[in-house]
This record gives C-alpha cells, sequence and structure tokens, in this order.
C-alpha cells in the first residue's frame, strides 16, 4: 500500500488490504479511503481529503508525499488518521467532475440530485466519515480538505471554513495560519460541502484549504506550498512547526451570487482574481430582474458564470476588522 494514491488513479485494488507499518495498522477499506490507526494514544481523529474535484491535482501530489512515509513506517503519526481521495473517477479524466459537482452533494443532497458518479461517491464518503468518526472517543476531530481554486487569486494560500454555531478556537485558526494560509473566510449559512459536513455532523474542526490554481499532473510547483506541507507534516508526527510570521486576514461572506437561469450575467471577466476588491454599488451580475451589487467594498471569490442552475457563481466577502 506504499503506492496508494497511485493503485487508485490506475483503478487497481492491493492484494493485501491490511497491513502492520511501524506501530502502525494501514488499511485500503475501499477506492480512494486508507485508514491508519497508531497503536498507542493518539492526539485526536483526523481526516485530511483531496482530489473532491479531479483537475485539482497539486493537493493529491502533496499529500502523496506525506503519506509515504507514515504508510512505511518510518515516521510516527499521533492521529488516528483517515485519507481520502474523493473522486477518484473524476482524477483518473482529469476533469472537475463526471456528473455533478461532488463538493455540493453532502449533507444528504446528493439524494435530491440525478443518480451519478458523484452522487454515490458522496453517499459513500458520508458513510466512511460515519464509520471513521464513530470508531473513536477521542473529542479531537479535525478535518482538513485539500483544494486548488480555478482562477488566480490575490492570496494564493487561503482557508474556507463552514458555518458553525459556536466560536472557532483561536488554536485552531492559528495552526492555519502557520500553514501558511494568507486568508481565512467564515461562511454564515450551511452548505453542501465536505467540511460542512463534517463539521455540523461530528462537530469536527473543518476547513478547505485552497492552495495554489488548478493544473494538470506533472505541472505543478510544490514549492509555493511549502509553509502548508511542513506544517501537515509537523501535525501528523506530532513535531514543531515554524510559527507564521503574520496573522491570516479573515472575511465572512457578505452575499452570494446565484445562477438561477440561462439569462445569468456574471459582470467580470475571466481575469478576475479571487479577492479581487468591488467598490460600493458596483453590479456584479444578473438574472433576469435580478440584480446582485455590492453593497460594500467586498472582495469576490469563486466566480464562475458556468455553473450549473441553481449553484453558486460567486461569493463576496467584506473584511472582518
Amino acid at each position: 500500500m506504499d503506492d496508494f494514491i497511485a493503485k487508485t488513479l490506475r483503478g487497481e485494488t492491493p492484494a493485501r488490504t491490511t497491513l502492520q507499518r511501524g506501530g502502525a495498522t494501514v488499511e485500503w477499506l475501499d477506492e480512494g479511503i486508507l485508514q491508519l490507526t497508531p497503536a498507542g494514544e493518539v492526539r485526536g481523529a483526523l481526516v485530511v481529503s483531496a482530489g473532491i474535484h479531479g483537475n485539482e491535482t497539486a493537493p493529491v501530489e502533496m499529500l502523496e508525499q506525506l503519506l509515504a512515509p507514515l504508510v512505511r513506517g518510518e515516521r510516527p503519526l499521533i492521529w488516528r488518521l483517515l485519507v481520502v481521495l474523493g473522486s477518484p473517477a473524476a482524477l483518473r479524466a482529469g476533469r472537475r467532475f463526471v456528473d455533478y459537482d461532488l463538493n455540493r452533494l453532502f449533507g444528504g443532497r446528493w439524494q435530491t440530485a440525478t443518480p451519478g458518479v458523484e452522487t454515490a461517491r458522496a453517499e459513500r464518503l458520508e458513510q466512511a466519515l460515519e464509520t471513521f468518526f464513530g470508531a473513536g472517543d477521542e473529542t479531537v476531530r479535525w478535518h482538513l480538505d485539500l483544494h486548488t481554486a480555478i482562477r488566480a487569486s490575490r492570496f494564493p494560500r487561503f482557508g474556507v471554513l463552514p458555518a458553525r454555531t459556536t466560536a472557532w478556537p483561536e488554536d485552531f485558526l492559528a495552526w492555519l495560519g502557520d500553514a501558511g494560509l494568507q486568508a481565512l473566510v467564515f461562511h454564515r449559512a450551511p452548505g453542501g460541502t465536505f467540511t460542512h459536513f463534517s463539521c455540523e455532523r461530528f462537530a469536527a474542526l473543518s476547513c478547505t484549504l485552497e492552495l495554489g490554481k488548478a493544473l494538470p499532473f506533472g505541472q505543478n510547483d510544490l514549492s509555493q506550498f511549502a509553509p502548508t506541507q511542513r506544517a501537515l507534516s509537523a501535525l501528523l508526527d506530532g513535531s514543531p512547526a515554524p510559527a507564521a510570521m503574520d496573522a491570516p486576514r479573515r472575511f465572512e461572506v457578505a452575499q452570494q451570487i446565484t445562477r438561477r437561469s440561462d439569462r445569468f450575467v456574471l459582470h467580470m471577466s475571466a481575469e478576475t482574481e479571487n479577492f479581487t476588491v468591488f467598490d460600493a454599488g458596483t453590479l456584479l451580475a444578473e438574472d433576469g430582474d435580478e440584480r446582485y451589487y455590492a453593497q460594500e467594498n467586498e472582495r469576490v471569490l469563486f466566480p464562475n458564470p458556468s455553473v450549473a442552475l441553481g449553484l453558486r457563481a460567486g461569493l463576496m466577502l467584506r473584511e472582518i476588522k
């Protein structure tokens, strides 16, 4: 199972699905789902996922480098760990998704979508987290979901945190800063993302880490994500990690732009970067008689006029001072 990711991308299953390595039990649970369980006490239960979108390859390459020494038993592990490759079918196809955006289907939303590759995968991943978190009594639960953005960003490394009824622990937010994230975005409403599901259903401290721009396998410069990789490696084995020089800037969602019909027009160019500022009163988008204006100086995140009807075509952010 040293080549868990390579085998998954080839659609293969290992001859042996359970191994003992370096004091940990390594289990191939299903396609793209690997569990590592240390023999001794652990800090908590941690889910690390990547490849929810099949064209976001840098996190998969990063995860492969982090995972290899753990699977070989060459580094200690202080968490009960679940590693997830979100959409193997989309990764093999080199496409964002096959039938439907997987990261809009969690929290049971797969049940109301047309059945396909992603609906089945969302159901399977929900089951995997249910089993994983249900198998332990850890009070510390984390979920880090690694992505890349479709567009370039003014802040190349940033995190998106799901809506939560209680305040985020500052030590978790500080770790995200130590992981090299330059900005944190706080959702105020529920959504169908993998991290919202883990946060809402299992009270996990969850974050979507957006690392650079989506590129094909072999074209990623992982050196630009070195702070994130160092922090993840230190998190897994309990070694000290350098603290961030500057705390990440914090933003909250001010409004969401939704594409409701084929008349939808987004008044942003294809080159508009994430976190671009729009002055108050700027017309952002229109959809028939519906108009979206910047209510104050707002920054755009994830502008995408080509999403399916009913989905988010962009988020507008305000900075938290």
